[in-house]
């Protein structure tokens, strides 16, 4: 349905370059596939989208469980993680590149830096309403802290961890094309510039679309079968 409409949109605005139909966009994918380009920048961009996205959940998830298990480190913490959500993101980028310099280390430490103050809401809330039953039924029966935490805690945070790797994904891999264009000579975000610059609507599209793809695989692949599977505990 979508591209249907699309498709009638542009036959009748009838400026290709402007809106291209869906089958120009489609030979402009073919085209950056044949050159190698649309591999090598996607896979640039997803190496710093998984690096990012696994410093900002650890991290984050880390920082959200002491917040919600302990008020005084909330009391203390909590402002900093509300400063920093609220923080923009360019603010962030720009600060590490000229902190840092234009290196690869700067960019991924930017993007995680961004996201980390989401995963520690979303994993505050999900900490602070534990069940009290089940943490003492663990200390009746003298779990100890490793078995509590793998049988307790985590699987009643499984939904928080869910929410915030889904929202995660899509928040990073956005901030990446922002870091990429400001301070990258390759990836998705370099190749973005590249594109308006020569008012290329077809190659933006073409990117937009593969990554887009990818990360319905991310979704459809990944995060829903483990959330089924951690869930199947509850009734």
């Amino acid at each position: 349905m979508f591209v249907a409409v699309w498709w009638a949109v542009a036959l009748l605005r009838q400026d290709f370059r402007l809106l291209p139909t869906p089958d120009l966009v489609l030979d402009a994918l073919i085209a950056a596939a044949k050159t190698g380009a649309l591999q090598s920048n996607l896979l640039i961009t997803m190496a710093r989208v998984a690096a990012s996205f696994f410093i900002a959940m650890t991290l984050g998830s880390a920082l959200g469980i002491l917040l919600g298990m302990s008020r005084t480190a909330d009391r203390l913490l909590g402002p900093w993680v509300v400063l920093f959500l609220n923080l923009p993101a360019l603010v962030i980028i720009i600060l590490c590149y000229v902190w840092f310099g234009l290196i690869e280390a700067a960019a991924v430490a930017a993007v995680a830096i961004n996201k980390i103050p989401n995963v520690a809401v979303t994993l505050r809330e999900g900490a602070a309403a534990l069940s009290r039953d089940l943490a003492e039924m663990a200390a009746v029966y003298r779990f100890g802290r490793w078995k509590t935490l793998r049988h307790v805690i985590l699987p009643q945070l499984s939904p928080y961890f869910a929410a915030a790797a889904r929202s995660g994904l899509a928040l990073v891999w956005k901030i990446v094309l922002v870091v990429e264009l400001l301070g990258r000579p390759n990836g998705v975000g370099f190749e973005l510039q590249t594109a308006f610059q020569l008012f290329d609507v077809a190659t933006i599209l073409a990117y937009a679309l593969a990554f887009g793809l990818i990360v319905q695989a991310i979704e459809l692949g990944i995060i829903q079968p483990w959330e089924r599977a951690v869930n199947r505990w509850r009734r």
